[in-house]
């Protein structure tokens, strides 16, 4: 069955070109908490989804989105979480709600066979007449295509009597989600119905290589793991991971709400690393001013897990916050999302993204969002981000808040210019700003402009796409504070016609910018 769509138009999305291109993909119908999905049949399908009823899709990598509103008779409240299966085939998570009937309900699945555009009428999972469904995610086994769902179960969403209960259940289709098994649940010790830190919540679900099922939440244990070696249908006891002081729900100025949510994927790519678990959240450990990202691993199926490793390198006493992790399968690279606020004293927001290439040891940290913002905590934001990664397309997804007005962006992210960006601290004192190269792209001349504010050691490092090093046209210079214009003559450097990447080096601080040579 396919359902109408209302508001039905091609947007032409506004990219502002920057070393990562911004695409904002709609500010209609205040979007918020989003996700994405590329194909991982065809990378040049995306769909992605916002609060509560918007859905997009684009058949260009991203670069244009049709914008459509969903429906379904069985309702939509939010909390849109977007898979895709072998086949290509897109589905679309939601909680249910009605106007004048029931709230949180059930958890619906609608399903896209053209690549998001159009919808099934909806499947139901966990239906609950007196109880109320959260915060659902949903992984595919690339084996079967068999699609496993965790969520939480209120007693009564946001109760404060201690007789009302919150916990953790699972679900799972074998037939491209047109029925759901029962709902199983799947902690041991469940927690209140505050939607607080003794609240179990944030169950995302990862598939093994071999048909194992993974989970991990937050709750009043800490950070917890559980998995089934059966296909679901039995589960082990949960055990603690990590713990998560000051708990999973804290306050950021200027976010109407923030939580540090874990995410859960495994490595069923062929590298080394197959068969690692991962998880990924955010916590104050060291501070309510100082919100890190966090992530542990086990090799060993979830029997023991490692010491966290902090993913975000500035340096302490800044907020990192709303963070989310995707894994490349063909590579087991690991890609992580979250809002960053190292490069500014007051509430303006950067959006950044880091890469690891060696398993979790070590990390990237690179700025995708083109310009900060600054939010009100008096507007809802959503409670997360995420990022899709496939075959090298990577894919964030993010919601800005300027003036009062939400919008939804992504990045078309450049691997290459993030080839040599090391794995050491990055701008941690703001020696310098104003980075520009221009113009670009050139033909004999290139210029690197910038200004700095104290006395500084700056060098510029050509590299090729290849990660080769080309050039050094300034190495280890003294500059007094100033701004400066450099001619980069790249005749008499014999840089032929080509991509490459500049590596400025201002003190500490690093920036990269890709560049272009025409003939």
């Amino acid at each position: 069955m396919k359902v109408a769509f209302t508001s039905f138009y091609l947007f032409i999305a506004h990219i502002v070109f920057s070393q990562h291109a911004n695409v904002m993909i709609s500010n209609s119908q205040s979007p918020e908490e989003p996700s994405i999905m590329i194909s991982t049949k065809n990378p040049k399908y995306i769909v992605a989804g916002a609060n509560i009823r918007s859905v997009y899709h684009s058949s260009d990598t991203g670069r244009t989105w049709t914008i459509q509103t969903l429906s379904s008779p069985l309702g939509i409240w939010g909390d849109p979480a977007i898979i895709c299966d072998t086949n290509g085939h897109f589905y679309f998570f939601h909680l249910s709600g009605q106007p004048s009937g029931p709230f949180l309900d059930q958890i619906v699945a609608q399903k896209s066979t053209d690549q998001g555009t159009s919808w099934s009428s909806g499947a139901s999972i966990g239906y609950n007449a007196v109880k109320q469904n959260d915060k659902q995610w949903a992984v595919v086994d690339p084996r079967n295509n068999t699609i496993y769902t965790t969520w939480t179960l209120f007693d009564k969403y946001g109760s404060l009597n201690p007789l009302d209960s919150s916990h953790i259940l699972f679900s799972k289709s074998t037939d491209g989600g047109i029925t759901w098994s029962t709902a199983l649940r799947i902690d041991r010790q469940g927690g209140d119905s505050k939607d607080s830190d003794s609240t179990v919540e944030g169950a995302v679900p990862a598939a093994g290589p071999n048909g194992e099922i993974y989970a991990s939440w937050a709750g009043p244990k800490g950070l917890v793991f559980n998995k089934s070696l059966d296909a679901g249908n039995t589960w082990s006891n949960e055990t603690v991971i990590s713990e998560m002081p000051g708990g999973w729900a804290f306050e950021i100025p200027g976010i109407y709400r923030a939580n540090g949510l874990p995410i859960t994927v495994c490595d069923l790519s062929n590298s080394s690393r197959r068969g690692t678990i991962y998880v990924n959240w955010t916590d104050q450990r060291n501070g309510v001013n100082d919100t890190d990202v966090w992530l542990t691993k086990s090799t060993d199926g979830g029997n023991t897990w490692s010491t966290p490793v902090r993913v975000n390198n500035d340096v302490a006493g800044k907020q990192q916050f709303f963070t989310w992790m995707a894994i490349d399968q063909t590579n087991g690279y690991l890609y992580f999302v979250f809002y960053d606020r190292r490069n500014y004293p007051d509430n303006r927001t950067d959006v950044y993204m880091a890469r690891s290439t060696d398993g979790g040891n070590t990390f990237q940290n690179f700025k995708v969002s083109e310009a900060p913002f600054a939010p009100t905590s008096t507007i809802f934001f959503g409670d997360y981000n995420n990022v899709s990664v496939q075959k090298g397309i990577v894919r964030p997804i993010w919601t800005r808040l300027d003036n009062g007005q939400l919008s939804v962006w992504t990045a078309l992210v450049d691997t290459s210019a993030i080839l040599n960006i090391p794995t050491g601290i990055v701008n941690p004192d703001l020696i310098a700003e104003k980075i520009s190269t221009y113009p670009n792209p050139f033909t004999n001349n290139s210029f690197i402009s910038f200004k700095i504010r104290r006395p500084g050691i700056v060098s510029v490092d050509v590299y090729d796409i290849t990660g080769k090093i080309i050039a050094k046209p300034i190495n280890q210079i003294h500059y007094s504070a100033g701004k400066y214009i450099e001619k980069i003559d790249t005749r008499l450097l014999h840089i032929a016609a080509g991509t490459y990447v500049y590596r400025i080096t201002i003190n500490k601080e690093l920036y990269v910018q890709k560049v272009i040579r025409l003939e």
